[in-house]
């Protein structure tokens, strides 16, 4: 299966949209010493228990520290009907592309 991606500089000209929902299913850890501004924390072994929020969002988005659980994410997500994107690179992508990030 080939993984629909999208790039950081996407994801930031989409941040404003309400239609738009990026998660991030890094460890608590990771999301906490820096993420995205606006990801919502979903960690991939949760992923399942949010299947039905997820279903309403018209564009999903899904980033990880590199792609890799992205990625794995998108594959369960498509497969379970909820269309998503997989950000390339990852957070790792969004800070080496010099855009803001947020600690919690």
């Amino acid at each position: 299966m080939t993984v629909p991606e999208i790039t950081v500089d996407d994801v930031a000209a989409t941040q404003e949209t309400d239609a738009t929902i990026l998660i991030d299913v890094r460890d608590p850890e990771e999301y906490a010493a820096g993420h995205i501004p606006g990801a919502r924390l979903v960690p991939l072994p949760q992923l399942a228990d949010h299947l039905p929020e997820l279903r309403d969002a018209r564009e999903l988005q899904v980033v990880c520290q590199s792609g890799n659980r992205s990625a794995r994410a998108v594959e369960y997500l498509t497969e379970h009907g909820v269309p998503a994107v997989s950000v390339v690179g990852g957070t790792k992508a969004w800070i080496d592309a010099g855009h803001p990030v947020r600690t919690t």
